[in-house]
């Protein structure tokens, strides 16, 4: 699904149960193949990721910080607990240990977007932690962006909270806990693909978060009405639960904390008022009390009613917010301010927040978004959010020379369909439809179609909530194992509601309650506006463990684990081909147009609407060779009076700024008029531009010389290798200087090979007939030390 610096991101596809039979002890229960089917209605092959060698339950800049510490202060507190195996060639000498040696830094992963946390807990203690494989559920997804031909990958990954997880009208506001529903971790993550190491390359994220209101509060569906009405279940004037979810959120983002509120202000019929007025109450008790530069920032707008307005644009209001939220979260970047961002300074990149360090940028702080659903107000207000932020990025790594990015570009457009697919996604697996409202409905551009679509998903979100969640719902209580099975006690499908599940304090009482005034983590507050689960202190360092590897095992081999060698693949099946590409997909295949991902187009300029044409691709290529075989451009006179009549054809045609038709000048002349408008004509279709200037006198001056050393080398005498008597006027005597005795741009005398390369070759030649060489010593011990790595 995607490549993150080298490790690959694989989506689940099928997974098998494998019954392991113990007869001596096993009693058949006449409810377990009850609970199995329950079980497996949770399906794994639906939107669950997970990696061998990338923590995908950590952001990248978790990744790219906490796990660089220099070894020497992990030795002290880590130990080193893998067991060495027998090892059958001991007594031949080779080395186990020492050189041959690679260490590592591993994390814990962070559980709450950890999906198979509680199945595996049972037996992390037991097997070997390569056993292990977490996985995380939510979306991913990545796509490239082409700037010139340079692959910049976008990539856009969602992790969902495993905790008080559910399904739309089930799971509202938050538990006892601080964990509330339908929380997702969105993270965007930008990388120029064109060097593929964490240490050599140039990546970038920015994180943001959505999640239902921290309240305890409720909508009851027994009604059978399409908007229930919303029930605060429970009194709570010093913000408990608020203060336990913004503790969360102070100690794995840092700050600032900015919430993003959606929801309606002004109802005829006070509805999801009702949650605005008692966030807003909630958000100003904590604030009293955090130091001010700390305080949580909440930012109310109304979103429906301005989408109602016909005078107000609705993108525009939110780019005004993302702008004001990304200068104050700053974003990560793993390398330091280019030197383009000093030779072309920009107001905004210098009011820029987060953190500078000298190996680049840190987000401090997140916006958290929230609506009523957190769906479909919530993915288009995440979606400007992330195209600011984008800018940014770009702007960071020195791709473009604005932090500016314009809707209706190949950049843009391939962002939002990404964020679309993120948001469909999404909306499936907490709503049981699609999106209802996109971008393109916000931005008033939706075709009429869009409307019955609409309808169609809004009937699909209520059969599924009023018939199918409560199922989905016990599938996931059993899944992630808030409900047990116990003997003697009521079974899952007997159970009138699971709020008791998800409410520890309704079953026993908490050991203690923490106080009203200081609400935080004591060791939290002190390194704002650092995340504290990023600072070196000695609860992180016990949560790192140092692992040792050998240089050939292949958990830590990124070379073999991309490219494959060991497997017969196809150019046409790579991943890195096969995904989205902003010139294939985005970029519109009609001639004379910009390849610029940056560049406006008009809303029907796809690149899929005419890409799955074949005689269009056939066209292209017979363009391409009939380019490639041209004569010469032609004299100036002929190019202007011909492009004079076509150029006002031209700019109707293609309506980009960007796009000129201004003639080629060139210094020779003498060709007809005839052949210009043969030549011509395929040039401008072709390539999709002429020059707007010809070129300057040294250029061309330059351009001569590299002819006349052409001719020159051309008619020289290679009988005599030395030049004619006779040279034509203008033309350049030269002398070769060279340590080659044949030296001109057609031959070379080839070079000596040596005895050895000519051994391997005629070695080479002849296993590929069946006649084998001996192995020599090396040889054999290179072997037994790889089946002793690999498989002992």
């Amino acid at each position: 699904m995607a490549d993150i610096g080298g490790h690959a991101i694989y989506k689940i596809e099928d997974t098998n149960m494998i019954y392991i039979p113990n007869d001596s002890v096993r009693i058949s229960h006449p409810d377990e193949a009850r609970y199995l089917r329950i079980f497996q209605n949770v399906d794994l092959s639906s939107n669950f990721y997970f990696s061998y060698s990338y923590d995908l339950s950590h952001s990248l800049q978790y990744n790219l910080t906490v796990l660089r510490m220099p070894l020497e202060m992990l030795k002290s507190e880590t130990t080193q607990t893998r067991q060495e195996s027998f090892d059958i060639f001991e007594d031949e000498g080779l080395i186990t240990q020492g050189g041959n040696g690679v260490f590592g830094i591993s994390s814990e992963p962070y559980m709450k977007y950890v999906w198979n946390g509680e199945l595996l807990d049972i037996i992390k203690n037991t097997v070997h932690r390569d056993w292990l494989l977490y996985i995380i559920h939510g979306f991913c997804g990545q796509s490239k962006l082409l700037i010139y031909g340079r692959p910049v990958y976008v990539t856009l990954i969602a992790r969902r909270s495993s905790k008080f997880a559910g399904t739309r009208f089930l799971k509202r506001g938050a538990n006892c806990e601080g964990d509330v529903a339908n929380e997702v971790e969105t993270e965007q993550i930008l990388c120029d693909a064109s060097v593929m190491s964490f240490t050599a390359g140039s990546y970038s994220s920015y994180v943001q978060v959505r999640g239902s209101v921290p309240l305890y509060w409720s909508q009851d569906i027994s009604t059978m009405m399409p908007k229930p009405p919303i029930t605060l279940d429970q009194a709570d004037p010093f913000a408990h639960v608020a203060a336990l979810h913004f503790d969360q959120m102070l100690q794995r983002f840092g700050s600032p904390i900015i919430v993003l509120n959606l929801v309606k202000e002004r109802e005829k019929r006070k509805h999801e008022r009702i949650l605005s007025e008692e966030l807003v109450a909630a958000v100003t008790y904590l604030n009293q009390f955090l130091p001010p530069e700390h305080t949580i920032i909440y930012i109310p707008w109304d979103m429906a009613k301005y989408t109602k307005s016909k005078l107000c644009n609705v993108l525009d209001r939110l780019n005004v917010i993302a702008e004001s939220v990304v200068k104050k979260t700053g974003f990560f970047v793993n390398r330091p301010d280019s030197y383009c961002s000093i030779l072309r300074p920009d107001e905004k990149w210098n009011e820029l927040g987060g953190c500078v360090i000298p190996t680049g940028r840190l987000q401090t702080g997140v916006l958290r978004t929230n609506c009523v659903d957190c769906l479909d107000r919530t993915n288009t207000a995440q979606f400007m959010v992330g195209k600011c932020a984008l800018a940014y990025q770009l702007y960071s790594l020195g791709l473009i020379d604005k932090p500016n990015l314009q809707f209706d570009t190949d950049a843009v457009r391939l962002f939002e369909e990404l964020y679309e697919d993120h948001g469909d996604t999404l909306s499936l697996q907490y709503g049981g439809s699609q999106l209802v409202h996109r971008v393109k409905t916000y931005r008033k551009i939706a075709p009429w179609t869009q409307h019955s679509k609409d309808i169609m998903q809004t009937l699909s979100r209520y059969y599924s909530n009023a018939f199918s969640d409560a199922d989905r719902q016990d599938s996931i209580n059993l899944f992630l194992g808030v409900f047990h099975p116990t003997e003697g006690k009521p079974h899952l499908w007997e159970l009138p509601t699971d709020f008791y599940l998800h409410h520890k304090n309704t079953m026993r009482l908490l050991p203690t309650r923490r106080s009203y005034t200081y609400w935080w983590t004591p060791e939290v507050i002190k390194h704002l506006p650092l995340p504290y689960d990023e600072v070196i202190c000695a609860a992180n360092l016990k949560k790192l463990v140092v692992k040792k590897f050998h240089k050939y095992e292949e958990e830590i081999d990124i070379h073999n684990e991309f490219f494959r060698p060991y497997e017969l693949s196809s150019f046409d099946d790579t991943f890195c081909l096969a995904m989205t590409s902003s010139a294939r997909d985005f970029m519109p295949k009609t001639v004379g147009i910009d390849p610029s991902p940056f560049t406006v187009r008009k809303p029907d300029e796809t690149g899929k609407s005419v890409l799955g044409n074949k005689s269009n691709r056939e066209e292209a290529v017979l363009q391409r060779k009939t380019a490639a075989s041209a004569p010469p451009p032609p004299s100036e006179e002929a190019v202007s009076s011909s492009s004079e009549d076509d150029s006002g054809t031209d700019r109707e045609e293609e309506g980009s700024v960007s796009q000129r038709s201004t003639p080629v000048k060139m210094t020779d002349a003498g060709d007809s008029a005839k052949a210009t408008e043969h030549v011509v004509q395929p040039m401008k279709e072709v390539y999709g531009i002429n020059l707007s200037d010809g070129p300057s006198e040294e250029d061309l001056s330059i351009y001569l010389r590299f002819v006349q050393l052409g001719q020159s080398q051309h008619k020289q005498d290679k009988s005599s290798q030395q030049f004619c008597s006779r040279c034509p006027d203008g033309v350049i005597k030269l002398t070769p200087i060279s340590a080659f005795s044949q030296d001109n741009i057609y031959e070379v005398q080839p070079p000596k090979v040596d005895r050895k390369s000519t051994e391997i070759f005629h070695a080479h030649i002849q296993a590929s007939q069946g006649i084998m060489q001996p192995l020599g010593k090396e040889d054999t011990s290179m072997y037994r030390e790889y089946i002793r790595n690999r498989y002992l």
